[in-house]
């Protein structure tokens, strides 16, 4: 009866991926690309083809302090440079909206600039809030190149963002802002290999009224 008490208590005390199978694999420091401005703050996970970095994960998030929701919201709307997140250790797969034990939120250093490249933290273990999932998709290392770049259009207010679906092998993360009072519609552009497509490319497929800013991010290397 003891031995079969401790193997209970044993049981009861794994971490929360043990029971989920997908979950442990996905275990990790997932770093993440951190854009937004004056109407709102976005987290895009840095993919690869590989486990456990291996899904595109793109969210609305909210800081927990409000004071520091505000800075952060001007510093990152402000100046024209790559944001980053690095949070504490976590399954990716929690993300997914099917998760049975999803993340809520986490703890993250904020680092302007690329936080493996030379970025400089500007905010250490900042409450990172999960608002909103606006995609969650894994990868496939097998998918062959895809022949059209679909970008969905991120945001509220008067500042948005498009964001390039990855799929197919290889390929490359975009992000791009603009400026426009109504939500845009989203973006199919042709792909040329991993080549940054033109902002020719979107203008023409934008409402008038709609201005493109820069691109916020752009990668090819992770996604070989």
């Amino acid at each position: 009866m003891k031995f079969l008490s401790a193997i209970l208590a044993a049981f009861l005390c794994l971490p929360a991926w043990a029971s989920d199978p997908t979950a442990e694999s996905s275990f990790g420091l997932h770093g993440m690309l951190l854009f937004g401005g004056a109407d709102g703050l976005y987290a895009s996970h840095l993919p690869m083809f590989h486990k456990p970095h291996d899904a595109q994960v793109v969210f609305a998030l909210r800081i927990a302090d409000p004071r520091l929701e505000r800075k952060l919201r001007w510093d990152v709307g402000a100046k024209p440079k790559v944001w980053t997140l690095v949070p504490e250790k976590f399954e990716l797969s929690r993300l997914a909206p099917d998760s049975v034990n999803p993340l809520r939120s986490f703890k993250a250093d904020v680092v302007e600039g690329h936080f493996e490249r030379g970025g400089k933290t500007r905010l250490k273990d900042v409450t990172v809030q999960v608002v909103q999932m606006l995609r969650y998709q894994p990868l496939d290392p097998n998918a062959p190149p895809a022949r059209i770049a679909h970008y969905r259009a991120v945001g509220r207010g008067d500042t948005w963002f498009l964001v390039k679906d990855i799929e197919g092998r290889p390929s490359y993360d975009h992000v791009i802002e603009l400026r426009g009072a109504n939500k845009p519609e989203d973006v199919d552009v042709p792909v040329n290999g991993v080549k940054m497509p033109p902002m020719s490319a979107f203008k023409g497929k934008l409402p008038k009224h709609d201005r493109v800013l820069k691109t916020v991010y752009y990668e090819t290397d992770d996604l070989k």
